[in-house]
């Protein structure tokens, strides 16, 4: 009795100190969850504010600075007040699927805007990017943009089978040959048996002469 209620306390202590530990993680995680939260809605009002710029269009800017620092090229984006302009920036009703690719979520609005990467290298001249958010309401459902650093391909697999054919193929060519060889041998064979089956011509008329000579000789 005493070493199974030892057991289950020690079970009892594991379970609340996990418990505890998973606390501790998601009280650290909040707290830098929210600020990134605060910082993307300080920057959504400034450029409805500031700007003027459409909550559509600024929504998505904001979302696209946040993707665009997380380049390995790109440092933050930057908004002129012209990049809110109907040249810049358009909400185009769409109701339709995002894209043929991976994101064929139907969605109501598409948004593009632009906006200009500063680069991590100061020697290196900025990027043009362009920035495009698919939308139903106000709920962000997809996004792209042209990044600068392309994804890494994927490496191209050995081909192996390829590589068994040609050595089936070798095999069976070299099958091929060696009948080849056995019928020549087969046919010669036959033919010298032939040969030796069938007396020449000459030698059957020597020995019907012969035994013409020996009638006559017995006769007289």
């Amino acid at each position: 009795m005493d070493s199974s209620n030892t057991t289950r306390r020690f079970a009892l202590f594991i379970g609340r100190l996990a418990a505890c530990a998973a606390g501790v993680s998601i009280a650290l995680t909040n707290p830098a969850f929210a600020d990134l939260v605060d910082e993307r809605n300080e920057m959504i009002n400034k450029f409805i504010t500031d700007m003027h710029a459409d909550p559509l269009v600024a929504d998505c800017a904001a979302h696209g600075n946040f993707v665009a620092s997380t380049s390995t090229a790109i440092d933050h984006v930057e908004f002129k007040p012209e990049s809110f302009d109907s040249e810049h920036a358009t909400v185009t009703p769409w109701n339709d699927s995002f894209d043929e690719g991976k994101q064929r979520v139907k969605v109501d609005n598409i948004v593009t805007v632009e906006g200009l990467g500063i680069p991590h290298d100061a020697s290196q001249s900025p990027f043009n990017l362009k920035f495009r958010c698919g939308y139903v309401g106000t709920q962000m459902l997809a996004f792209s943009w042209n990044d600068p650093v392309p994804p890494a391909k994927p490496r191209a697999e050995p081909q192996v089978k390829k590589a068994v054919k040609g050595k089936h193929a070798g095999k069976s060519s070299t099958k091929k040959k060696s009948t080849g060889k056995g019928s020549s041998k087969a046919a010669a064979s036959k033919s010298t048996a032939k040969k030796t089956a069938t007396p020449n011509k000459s030698s059957q008329k020597n020995s019907t002469s012969s035994s013409k000579k020996s009638s006559k000789t017995k006769q007289t």
